[in-house]
């Protein structure tokens, strides 16, 4: 058996970055730049001028404050607390019912497409610890009986301001699918805060810009190769907004000669089956964003494409089997294909 690291992934797809990045200005202007491994990835962080540290002092602070926060397997972490509070309510920040609201938007659209709940599922094929396993049918059966996303009870108290949730006694989640998307928001606003106009940060898969680049230009993201992670189809032109990447080659093991990734169907337990290698959506809002990928990606093609053109709000590129990238008309120009092995065409 084996599997591929999450860290040389990570630095794959960081060198690809690099590539397209641009170099900072000389002069007043200034890039600070720092990794940082929490959430299983090395996130690289960047920030331009006279405040740059203090910004990314400022992002380090919140990516490792979430990253405790969410951790199922640390007692003090609001997960580890939902998982254990056999039905009852537990008390959850804003940035956690933003996620859980988020998340639970997106899997009634989809049709439950995205489900935070199937965290048994993740942990017996062993994604979440790295040690690998096939699962029988009885056992999945066994752990998704357990699902239980549609009985979630968010409550609010205008009040005080405070958020509590409630799943029924058994069910246990998983933050995986929503985590960096929400991270990378708040590195971003606490670079804000800090008084940082322009940067940039990516948690693996996941890219969200500040701003413009310092000269006032859009930045340059890679959307990287499925079939060479060492580069990357084309580019993608933007401004302030949130790049986020989900594929088959991102996180998975070989087992007798067959490739299981980690992009799981809710409703069958095991890896999703379908023509995508990759799903990348482009929208302001980096949980959101994040959710998206992995709903899409489950969906399918024809079904994610159906998605967009009903609910809107993001733009979307597909990259299918038969090495064809597939573009909504919102990127009509802002994505360029460098690699002549891919087709590329746009849907309205």
């Amino acid at each position: 058996m084996k599997h591929r690291s999450p860290l040389k992934r990570t630095l794959a797809l960081l060198l690809v970055l690099l590539m397209v990045l641009p170099l900072a200005a000389c002069g007043e202007t200034r890039m600070s730049q720092r990794q940082v491994f929490a959430m299983d990835t090395v996130m690289t962080l960047t920030a331009y001028g006279k405040k740059a540290e203090y910004g990314l002092n400022a992002a380090q602070s919140v990516i490792q404050s979430m990253n405790d926060g969410l951790d199922p397997d640390i007692e003090t972490s609001t997960t580890y607390a939902i998982n254990h509070a056999n039905g009852g309510n537990v008390s959850i920040s804003g940035q956690v019912n933003k996620m859980l609201s988020t998340a639970y938007t997106v899997y009634k659209q989809s049709g439950g497409a995205l489900d935070l709940t199937i965290y048994p599922v993740i942990q017996r094929w062993g994604f979440d610890s790295g040690r690998y396993y096939v699962p029988t049918d009885e056992e999945l059966w066994a752990d998704l009986a357990r699902k239980g996303f549609d009985q979630m009870v968010l409550t609010s108290f205008p009040s005080s301001g405070s958020y509590a949730v409630s799943f029924p006694a058994g069910t246990e989640i998983t933050f995986g699918a929503v985590a960096k998307g929400c991270a990378a928001d708040n590195a971003i606003n606490a670079m804000r805060n800090a008084g940082v106009t322009s940067g940039i940060v990516s948690l693996g898969g996941n890219v969200q810009t500040l701003g413009q680049k310092p000269d006032g230009s859009n930045w340059t993201i890679a959307v990287q190769d499925p079939n060479n992670t060492s580069s990357y189809v084309g580019v993608v032109s933007v401004g302030q907004t949130a790049v986020v990447t989900s594929g088959t080659y991102q996180r998975f093991f070989v087992q007798n000669g067959k490739t299981y990734h980690h992009l799981i169907n809710p409703e069958t337990g095991r890896p999703m089956n379908n023509t995508l290698k990759s799903v990348t959506i482009l929208c302001e809002d980096g949980t959101l964003a994040d959710c998206l990928s992995t709903a899409m990606f489950v969906l399918g093609q024809s079904k994610a494409i159906n998605y967009w053109r009903v609910y809107g709000g993001f733009d979307m590129i597909l990259i299918n089997n038969e090495d064809e990238v597939i573009c909504t008309k919102g990127l009509i120009e802002k994505f360029t294909l460098s690699n002549s092995s891919y087709t590329l065409r746009y849907v309205e």
